[in-house]
């Protein structure tokens, strides 16, 4: 076994420390339409003790017309709050399969400001299959303060990333390599299919295997493979801001510095009607 991440905490740790306090459990489960899960009823049938719910589709900027826009600072504060959360905690994020939208909430707790964020190796799918301790019950909540630090260099928006794709930076997509190419459609409608110029394709399937992130000379191995330079700067994208967090997992894991995310992703790129678009590999 490679060494690992130092963002991953495997099963075994999280329930040797289910009742250590000062340490928060999020379930961030959030599935596409086309995989016939429902997060929160999957929560409130089982979930691991003490996690709270993390709801991708509510934690976001109401006012925006594109899915998973990250929220502004004092309503991101008072969501982790109404959770229980606090920036001083030390937080473990999971998700269904492992590697799908957990790191989404990882990004964002890291983004505003929380130190110690950590993913669930293996995801309560295994931890589930593994027999490991489950509740229906609600979580109480503890009364709680999160006071976000907003890193804004983290994140890029459209105007900017209008700006970066004419100067060629590095752009990493987490989607499927049929949807980079634009030979398979987009899962939303009215969405030009394929990638922004200069775009590599790593498709966030890649970088887990069997609900585990890989260690980290395979991780470095898939990134460069994939034709990322590790020393340069990277913008990461995908459908709509969840799964371009697991390039950015990855890239963070293997010491890369300048790790940016662009929060509208191919939901808003791809839905304008001059952003430029280039298909096939």
């Amino acid at each position: 076994m490679g060494e690992k991440s130092r963002f991953v905490v495997s099963a075994d740790w999280l329930q040797e420390n289910l009742e250590t306090p000062g340490i928060t459990i999020v379930d961030a489960s959030w599935y596409l339409a086309a995989a016939g899960r429902n997060a929160e009823a999957e929560y409130e049938t089982a979930h691991i003790p003490r996690a709270v719910f993390f709801d991708q589709d509510l934690v976001v900027e109401p006012d925006s017309q594109f899915p998973h826009t990250i929220p502004h600072p004092r309503l991101f504060e008072r969501f982790a709050s109404s959770m229980g959360i606090s920036a001083d905690d030390t937080i473990v994020v999971y998700d269904g399969p492992g590697y799908f939208s957990a790191p989404r909430a990882w990004w964002l707790f890291r983004v505003m400001g929380a130190k110690n964020v950590f993913i669930l190796d293996g995801g309560f799918d295994r931890w589930k299959a593994e027999g490991r301790p489950v509740t229906d019950k609600p979580t109480p909540i503890a009364g709680s303060a999160f006071i976000a630090d907003y890193d804004e260099s983290k994140v890029v928006f459209l105007d900017e990333m209008r700006q970066l794709v004419d100067q060629g930076v590095q752009i990493a997509d987490a989607r499927s390599l049929g949807r980079f190419t634009g030979k398979d459609p987009e899962p939303r409608p009215g969405l030009r299919g394929g990638h922004m110029p200069g775009a590599v394709s790593v498709p966030a399937t890649s970088l887990a295997e069997n609900g585990e992130l890989l260690p980290l000379d395979r991780l470095r191995e898939q990134l460069t493979a994939a034709g990322l330079d590790l020393s340069r700067p990277t913008v990461t994208s995908c459908g709509s801001g969840v799964t371009a967090a697991v390039i950015a997992l990855a890239l963070e894991s293997v010491g890369a510095t300048g790790t940016r995310l662009y929060d509208g992703s191919w939901s808003e790129w791809g839905a304008q009607p001059d952003t430029p678009v280039v298909t096939g590999d």
